[in-house]
């Protein structure tokens, strides 16, 4: 088998500051001694022509050196699109260049962390590539955090400077005390939409500010404008940090959707070494003329900002920025006329796009790759997809803590397969391995805990060596967390995650296959199944829905499972919804349906 070019550090490497996290045995811990199984390597066998086995992560040295050879070499292209202006690769470096330059002046030295609370914009860019060549660790922070948990991220970063957009800025604001932030740089949506006096952008902040009232009222007196910064920032020499493998690039906070959000130490070997796996993976088959791709998930998530901020600069992609996917009519009138070669969403997300009557009706001949990853691609949603444009979904699979990407469907744009639920290969230079409940590893069709090493596994969580080590064994391997099984072509595809599994009389379900068979119903929108406390039978499946069809009943969903379920699986409970608890990516939040459940039983 061949071996990756890196496995995931031990506990020498731990954070500066930071206690060495000794790796201890996951819950579900092997001896080392056990034989490895007959998985593998088996998967290289699958591979598309023309794609390695391993990649040389020693071809950058930072992601700034990646950046300035990408905006040098596609200078005159334009890189990103927003509220109908265009940002070039050459304006984009000038800008980023001008910010680094700032924050050297205002005295951010090298590893301190600089929070970025943007949503897609033109500012998200210069920011992130600014902080990088600043040399500073970029925290990103979800523009729609409630005062607790912005308090929390910049508490648990350190973070000392932040770059906000204006209309969270009171939020912010109530959320500083007790933390280290000591400086304030502050955006609005129009400040970069041109050069010179930028009527266009200062005529939509008045609108924005004083007549759609989208900037609550704010005293922040430390704050300095963005465009002032860049204004220094052009004056100022950009004094180069050298750059390291080993550096920190992000803290990349997980969701939060099991608990307390942690910080994924991410450096630039861990970036690096995904945006070079997707590289080789993808040009032999795409031959790099993706041109434009349409970028409604936020850049500070990190499947959009490894895919569609870092991989498509490889490739002198054009960004067409969303700033609210969730404002569908919005969303169309921006895409009415622009042509998209591709499309990076999740699950819910496609499914909104295809609820819209006029996405439907649009020509999608241009459309050459659509992407989905950060949950699982329901087959309905997939079905109508490939239905209404031609194209199927192609679906992979990553987490925070890889940076994200683990695996990947080959891309197959001449064989327009059905859609069969995989997540694809995993990436070269990337080992897996599945462990089952006893410890020990599965083989060919046993299911177990999926289990990842490679040169894009993080260092670890930031300040947390106790969490840290549950998540990597005494060898290396990081649990994830996620139940699968591996084919004999080396295919993956998971089952559930293992915190979501719902036990009924000793038998596992796992709420995704539920969901999957709720959301073939025509009259289903969405879907989430959880299990609640059961005296009897341990849990009961109980599923909230939202309906297409205002006239369907619980009856006639149980009635709908009981023909493709076994017994145990049906849902016992149906509960209608207008809506679903969601992250702002669009990940369902089943935790939170959880909760609302043990509240209600709590009260009784």
């Amino acid at each position: 088998m061949n071996q990756p070019t890196q496995t995931t550090p031990t506990a020498a490497s731990a954070a500066p500051g930071m206690p060495a996290a000794s790796h201890t045995a996951h819950s579900t811990s092997h001896a080392t001694s056990q034989p490895a199984p007959n998985t593998d390597g088996i998967w290289y066998a699958s591979y598309p022509p023309g794609v390695p086995h391993e990649i040389d992560v020693n071809q950058y040295e930072s992601i700034p050196q990646f950046f300035d050879e990408c905006t040098a070499k596609f200078r005159e292209r334009v890189a990103y699109v927003s509220v109908g202006a265009s940002l070039t690769y050459g304006e984009l470096a000038r800008k980023a260049t001008a910010f680094a330059a700032y924050l050297q002046t205002i005295g951010v030295k090298p590893g301190e962390r600089v929070a970025i609370m943007l949503p897609n914009t033109f500012q998200y860019p210069v920011a992130l590539f600014g902080a990088l060549k600043a040399g500073a660790v970029v925290v990103n922070v979800n523009p729609l955090y409630t005062v607790r948990e912005l308090a929390h991220q910049l508490k648990d970063s350190g973070a000392q400077t932040i770059v906000v957009f204006e209309n969270f800025a009171k939020t912010l604001e109530d959320a500083l005390p007790g933390t280290r932030v000591q400086n304030v740089i502050v955006t609005g949506l129009g400040d970069l939409l041109a050069d010179g006096l930028n009527l266009k952008g200062r005529l939509l902040n008045f609108m924005l500010r004083h007549v759609k009232k989208m900037v609550p009222a704010y005293r922040l007196p430390q704050a300095v404008r963005l465009l002032d910064a860049l204004a220094s920032g052009y004056r100022q020499p950009l004094t180069p940090v050298p750059p390291n493998h080993a550096d920190i690039a992000f803290l990349q906070y997980t969701g939060g959707t099991t608990g307390v959000a942690k910080g994924a130490m991410l450096t630039h070997r861990n970036i690096i070494a995904n945006l070079l796996q997707a590289k080789v993976w993808s040009e032999s088959q795409l031959g790099g003329d993706i041109e434009t791709v349409l970028t409604p998930l936020p850049l500070y998530h990190i499947y959009s900002l490894t895919v569609n901020a870092l991989i498509f600069m490889g490739l002198g992609g054009r960004n067409i920025l969303i700033a609210n996917p969730r404002d569908m009519k919005r969303v169309m009138m921006i895409i009415r006329h622009e042509k998209f070669t591709g499309i990076t969403a999740v699950n819910t997300l496609y499914n909104a796009f295809l609820e819209n009557e006029e996405f439907r009706r649009r020509d999608f001949s241009d459309l050459k790759l659509a992407m989905a990853g950060g949950m699982a691609t329901q087959k309905a949603v997939a079905e109508r997809f490939k239905a209404v444009t031609g194209k199927p979904i192609v679906e992979g699979y990553g987490l925070t803590e890889c940076s994200p990407i683990v695996s990947m469907n080959p891309v197959d744009l001449q064989n327009m397969r059905d859609f069969e639920g995989s997540i694809g290969l995993p990436a070269p230079s990337t080992q897996v391995r599945f462990k089952k409940e006893d410890g020990h590893w599965a083989n060919i069709g046993e299911a177990g805990e999926l289990c990842v090493k490679g040169p894009q596994v993080m260092k670890g969580y930031w300040n947390r060596p106790d969490e840290t080590a549950k998540v990597f064994d005494d060898d290396g391997w990081l649990a994830t967390g996620d139940i699968g099984v591996m084919d004999s072509r080396g295919f993956m595809r998971l089952i559930d995650r293992k915190k979501d599994m719902i036990l009924v009389s000793g038998f596992n379900v796992y709420p995704n296959e539920i969901e999957d068979v709720v959301a073939m119903h025509p009259d289903v929108r969405e879907v989430a199944a959880i299990g609640i406390p059961d005296a009897v039978q341990g849990e009961r499946v109980k599923i909230f829905v939202v309906a297409r069809n205002p006239s369907l009943t619980a009856e006639q969903l149980i009635d709908y499972c009981r023909k493709h379920l076994t017994g145990y699986k049906v849902p016992k409970l149906v509960e209608f919804r207008d809506e679903l608890p969601q992250t702002n990516v669009g990940k369902i939040l089943r935790r939170a349906l959880r909760d609302e459940e043990l509240a209600k039983q709590s009260r009784a």
